[in-house]
């Protein structure tokens, strides 16, 4: 039984995402299909990138992962098929991996060339599907494609870091249900960098000097009334390890989130400013 993943941005009142799991059970009667989500935002190259890296390691070795996002072929955005991680990846090259791919190098990567047989306006149901049902019956990538040695990479998902390494600039990729905003900076950077110093985070006018490592963390629990933490703003390094702006107990229907009271939106500005270690100066007595 082959096992195969959908993300995309479809939504669910059309008909695409049946379209596509129609299509693929009748290639694959018995395959098991599995929806991450169908509501990223409408070609949020790294909304998609954040949610799939962050989804695809809990599926079992071999599962195949096909990504409908922003996938109309150009020239400039060609499809691709790779495996990564002992996992398939069917999506197009428009730099979605780059984050996917960002610690684990993808063993073999093919540029899908059946389009030459295949004529389509919808190539998540016509192409990928095809090339899903081929890798799921034992084919071999090179059968698809000519093998490729790079990938499109997206600038905007990779923090930047100053010469003297005491600031690192990060931005906001992803929004999640609650109103958290989520950094493209993860936890391994932020200590290979700050190596225990004291910093600032800044995120619009706001400042944080300490990140938690769960939400809870910032309720102090003698205090009479513990509800009165309810909706402080915290830095938190989240389950997924990206440094994170949230709303304790956020609600956006009551309390609201981190993106709408502290006015953070995809692609607002993070700043990790590190405090540079003075050397105390010593007087040689002669």
């Amino acid at each position: 039984m082959s096992l195969i993943t959908l993300t995309t941005d479809f939504g669910t009142k059309d008909h695409f995402v049946g379209a596509v799991k129609g299509a693929i059970y009748s290639e694959l009667p018995d395959a098991k299909i599995v929806d991450i989500t169908h509501h990223i935002s409408p070609f949020n190259i790294t909304e998609t990138a954040y949610i799939l890296k962050n989804a695809y390691k809990s599926f079992p070795e071999k599962t195949i992962h096909i990504i409908g996002v922003d996938s109309e072929l150009s020239k400039t955005n060609k499809h691709i098929a790779l495996e990564l991680d002992n996992h398939y990846f069917i999506c197009p090259d428009n730099g979605l991996i780059s984050m996917i791919a960002s610690e684990i190098k993808p063993t073999k990567i093919v540029e899908i060339n059946i389009h030459n047989h295949i004529e389509s306006s919808f190539p998540v149901l016509d192409v990928f599907v095809q090339v899903a049902s081929h890798i799921a019956r034992g084919g071999s990538l090179n059968v698809i494609g000519k093998e490729i040695n790079s990938y499109k990479n997206i600038v905007e998902i990779q923090p930047k870091i100053n010469q003297d390494q005491t600031v690192i600039i990060g931005g906001v990729i992803y929004i999640d249900n609650y109103g958290n905003v989520i950094t493209n900076i993860n936890k391994k950077l932020f200590n290979t960098i700050g190596k225990g110093r004291d910093f600032t985070i800044t995120a619009s006018r706001y400042t944080f000097n300490k990140v938690y490592n769960r939400y809870n963390e910032i309720v102090d629990y003698s205090a009479k009334d513990n509800n009165q933490f309810d909706g402080e703003k915290l830095a938190i390094f989240n389950s997924a390890g990206f440094l994170e702006i949230a709303i304790y107990r956020s609600n956006l229907d009551t309390v609201g989130g981190a993106s709408n009271l502290l006015g953070l939106e995809y692609r607002s500005t993070i700043t990790i400013e590190f405090k540079t270690v003075i050397t105390p100066e010593f007087t040689t007595i002669n």
